[in-house]
């Protein structure tokens, strides 16, 4: 029956360091059993579960299991009851042979680190029978020998001990020997075969004896051995050895049949009673298995190879037997020395594969058993890993070590620590052994997503379709799956009072941003956004980037006429020129702004029309109309002049206004002769007329022709086909007709049509062309040259070739004005094209407004060039106490080129439209329409 020693109650104690959490591998007591060998398998051997203070059912949950060192398991735990029970057979005698106490060592692992030593001493039970080492035994006895004479006897050997084992020896009844059992130094019996009386050959030459050998069990056990005595003739010598122990120290790697010592006897008798011969005597079968002695040279070999490892020492005897049979005997001692031929050897006890990198150091990984079966330094082991791994190794209980993180782990540096241990032992030369653990390291998620870049900028064009895609962004983030899934989001904000997600939105999976409206540089120049990046961790990581979306200006945008405005009451403004003005006067200034910017916003200025060529000319940049010559009394005293204004955007856009010049010398003479004016007709706009209606009428007479012969042909072609059908004739392999049917007809009259519309009002009759505008069809040879094929409408096959080829030059710092050529309504009089508004500016604004006033109130009809004393014949509205307040001052809107500046017009933003010329032709963008 098992039984339990401590060194003191220990049993609370294991339970309070469960329950506090804690784990100890060792205590001050060991658990210790006791079992008698030969116990069926499966047999009680202890209560583990109660020795730790633990329930039965808690052994699976703190996954206790048995951990042996290298050898067979022989116990295990029963998990229902939790006892420890027999694993197999066990022989007391094959686990410690000859010692008197047998003890087996194992632990036991409890929350996979935590180790508790147990010591199980395993009881003889009497299962051997003493045993002789042959069945048989011939003792030669000369004749003449003399009564107490003794013989050495085999001995028999019984593996069991204590009083199991080997008692007493007991011979079979005779009257000629008796039997002395001597016990040795080591407790062995030894029989001896006492000579009682004297032999006489003659009477009886062999002699029949049994020798019976017993041990001390219950049952007691006995085994028997022949003893066959051969009376021979007198043999007065005994054979005598050389040395009476011989000893020899030998390697355990020796090969096998090497000769170890040689042993030596002399027998002075002659002839057969002098032969010698060497034989084993107090030997066990397996050193008869190792050794093997020659009987007549005495050479003692090896038969097979040595092992320090099983046993480290033999002892046995040789005897000499001369002829006769005298014997003697010699004691033989073989020390075997330990070879380093034996590898460390490690025993993984308990691995963890996976750890999360926020592991803390000192946690452990692994826990291995390390041992060498060579001894001395042969078997003293270190155990190393290399030096760059963040882990390290504490020595445990007996041999056991323990793997620890020794510093934070870092998935992202590297998320597969492949480990190596090295175990070496101390012999020469040192013999190792490795042993690899891969270790995974779990991600955790300790890594926001990171932009490449710490801020990002967006250049589109204006105008740009809803939702377009304008820019991707993207941010990595190091951790592993849904740690480093990354889903995109704009931060909320407003802009112009609306939320910014109303302008641009983001693809929260790709990072891809959209326009959701079509941008106007004129509302707003620049976004600012911020893009979050936030992964799917738990819990979830983000970071943040700034995005600047630069909203690029395209020309869509007409250029804006600001002075001479468009009257809102149907009369048309009038600029004073003095017929002494000299070439170069400055007659007026075209004022005009683009609300776009850059090269889109220089504006360019020229002479579309006159009704007087060559009489004035207008500055290319400045916009400022002069006199190109002295005027003569035969110009017309009203003179009609179109200017255009152009921006330098691809394609170009433009405005045009019509200005209205009265040449007097005085204002009395310019309000005698409003009143007789008469809108001269314009040969060229006759002449291009009748020749509009002419080319008209020409094209749709050709057409109609073209589509009547087409319809002759399409009817012929129609007869001939039903001609041939009726005939039955096939016609598979006729080409297809390339003539254009009655769809391409169609598509040619759409092509070609023109409105056409006649417009009469109390003075003259024109014959107008919406589409399209023939207006521009005055501009010169030179107009063309200068590459400005957006001032007309006509195409110009040669001109607009060019135009297309030449790409527009940056701004000519030319084009500065200094500060005496700012345009204004005042100013030096130079005559140049870089002058300035007159000086006499109070005189001048209020002779306009009176020509202004008079000439509406004669296009009213009911109105005198006398209606009233001071007034001249104006309106009221315009008498004396008419003050230049009245008249916008547009000497501040200038555009400059090379500005980013924008000139607006506040009446314009007022109204909610954009003012233009009289009779100018105005391209206006897809997308802004002025209402």
């Amino acid at each position: 029956m098992a039984t339990l020693k401590r060194g003191r109650d220990y049993r609370g104690f294991i339970l309070l360091s469960i329950l506090l959490g804690t784990r100890r591998e060792a205590w001050a007591g060991h658990i210790f059993y006791s079992l008698p060998e030969e116990t069926d398998t499966g047999s009680f051997v202890g209560n583990i579960a109660k020795d730790l203070g633990l329930e039965p059912r808690e052994l699976a949950e703190h996954g206790i299991r048995i951990v042996s060192r290298g050898r067979t398991q022989l116990f295990a735990l029963n998990p229902r009851s939790g006892s420890l029970v027999t694993a197999g057979r066990i022989d007391r005698e094959e686990l410690c042979a000859q010692s008197a106490r047998c003890l087996v060592n194992f632990n036991i692992l409890m929350d996979k680190m935590s180790l508790y030593p147990i010591e199980v001493e395993i009881i003889d039970v009497n299962d051997n029978s003493p045993r002789f080492l042959t069945e048989e035994m011939t003792v030669k006895i000369t004749e003449n020998t003399a009564p107490g004479v003794r013989f050495p006897l085999n001995e028999a050997r019984d593996p069991d001990v204590g009083t199991n084992s080997l008692q007493s020896y007991q011979l079979s009844p005779n009257r000629h020997f008796s039997l002395v059992v001597q016990t040795g130094d080591d407790g062995a019996k030894y029989p001896e075969l006492v000579l009682e009386r004297v032999l006489d050959r003659e009477e009886e030459a062999v002699h029949h004896l049994l020798l019976t050998a017993s041990d001390g069990g219950d049952p007691p056990r006995s085994e028997t051995a022949r003893i066959q005595v051969t009376v021979v003739d007198v043999n007065d010598h005994v054979p005598v050895f050389s040395l009476p122990q011989y000893q020899v120290t030998v390697p355990e790697n020796v090969p096998v049949g090497t000769r170890l010592l040689t042993v030596h006897a002399v027998d002075l008798d002659e002839g057969v009673n002098g032969e010698v011969t060497y034989s084993f005597r107090k030997i066990t079968q397996k050193i008869l298995q190792i050794f093997q002695l020659n009987p007549h040279t005495g050479e003692l070999s090896t038969s097979e190879g040595l092992d320090y490892e099983e046993s480290s020492y033999y002892e046995m005897e040789v005897q000499a037997q001369d002829g006769p049979g005298s014997m003697t005997r010699a004691k033989v001692i073989i020390i075997i020395l330990d070879v380093n031929d034996n590898a460390p050897e490690v025993t993984l006890t308990s691995v963890s594969n996976s750890i999360p990198e926020d592991t803390p150091p000192g946690t452990v990984i692994a826990l291995f058993y390390l041992q060498d079966r060579d001894s001395g330094k042969n078997g003293e082991v270190t155990c190393t890993i290399s030096e760059n791994l963040p882990f390290k190794l504490e020595r445990s209980v007996d041999n056991y070590y323990r793997l620890v993180t020794a510093k934070n782990l870092d998935r992202e540096k590297l998320p597969v620590y492949n480990i190596t241990l090295k175990a070496t032992d101390g012999g020469t030369p040192p013999l190792s052994m490795e042993t690899h653990i891969s270790v995974n390291v779990a991600d955790t998620n300790d890594n926001p997503p990171a932009f490449p870049h710490s801020s990002y900028s967006v250049y589109i064009p204006e105008n740009n379709p809803r939702g377009a895609s304008i820019f991707s962004v993207t941010a990595h983030d190091p951790d592993s799956h849904e740690n480093a899934q990354v889903t995109y989001s704009l931060s909320e904000d407003t802009l112009r009072g609306a939320p910014l997600s109303s302008y641009v939105s983001i693809n929260s999976d790709t990072g891809v941003l959209y326009a959701l409206h079509s941008f106007d540089y004129e509302q707003f120049r620049d976004l600012q956004l911020r893009v979050t990046a936030q992964d799917s961790g738990d819990p979830p990581l983000s970071s943040n980037v700034s995005l600047s979306i630069f909203i690029l200006d395209q020309n869509d945008n007409t250029p804006e006429i600001l002075y001479p405005a468009l009257p809102t009451d149907g009369s048309t403004g009038v600029e004073l020129a003095p017929r002494s003005a000299e070439p170069g006067y400055l007659v007026t200034k075209v004022v005009a702004v683009d609300r776009d910017s850059g090269q889109n916003a220089w504006l360019s200025y020229r002479l579309l029309k006159a009704s007087e060529p060559g009489l004035f000319a207008v500055g290319l940049h400045t916009g400022e109309v002069r006199t190109a010559r002295a005027l003569q009394d035969r110009d017309a005293l009203k003179q009609s002049l179109v200017v255009a204004v152009q921006d330098h955007g691809q394609p170009p856009l433009s405005a045009t206004v019509t200005l209205t010049v009265a040449v007097a010398d005085s204002i009395p003479d310019v309000l005698a002769d409003l009143g007789g004016l008469e809108p001269p007709a314009d040969p060229d706009d006759s002449d291009l007329t009748l020749y509009l209606v002419v080319a008209v009428a020409a094209i749709s007479c050709v057409f109609l022709a073209f589509v009547i012969v087409l319809l002759g042909l399409r009817l012929r072609r129609w007869r001939s086909s039903r001609l041939l059908q009726a005939a039955g004739v096939g016609l598979a392999g006729v080409p297809a007709s390339r003539f254009v049917g009655v769809d391409g007809v169609r598509a040619f009259l759409q092509t070609y049509s023109h409105e056409v519309s006649l417009t009469a009002d109390s003075r003259e009759s024109h014959l107008i062309f919406p589409q399209p505008n023939y207006a521009d069809m005055l501009l010169s040879l030179e107009s063309c040259e200068k590459k400005d094929p957006s001032l007309t409408s006509i195409d110009f096959h040669g001109c607009k070739d060019e135009a297309e080829n030449i790409q527009q030059a940056p701004p000519n710092t030319d084009w500065r004005f200094s500060q005496a050529q700012r345009p204004g309504t005042s100013g030096s009089q130079n005559g140049d094209e870089t002058g300035t508004w007159p000086n006499n500016q109070f005189d001048t604004e209020m002779l306009q407004a009176m020509i202004l006033a008079s000439a509406s109130e004669a296009a009213d009809g009911g109105s005198t060039l006398g209606g009233g004393a001071g007034t001249m014949g104006l309106s009221a509205r315009y008498g004396p106490q008419f003050t230049l307040q009245h008249v916008p001052d547009y000497r501040q809107n200038v555009y400059i080129p090379g500005s980013n500046a924008t000139l607006t017009n506040a009446a314009g933003k007022r109204d909610g439209k954009a003012p233009t010329g009289g009779n100018g032709n105005k391209k206006k963008s897809g997308k802004k329409e002025k209402k």
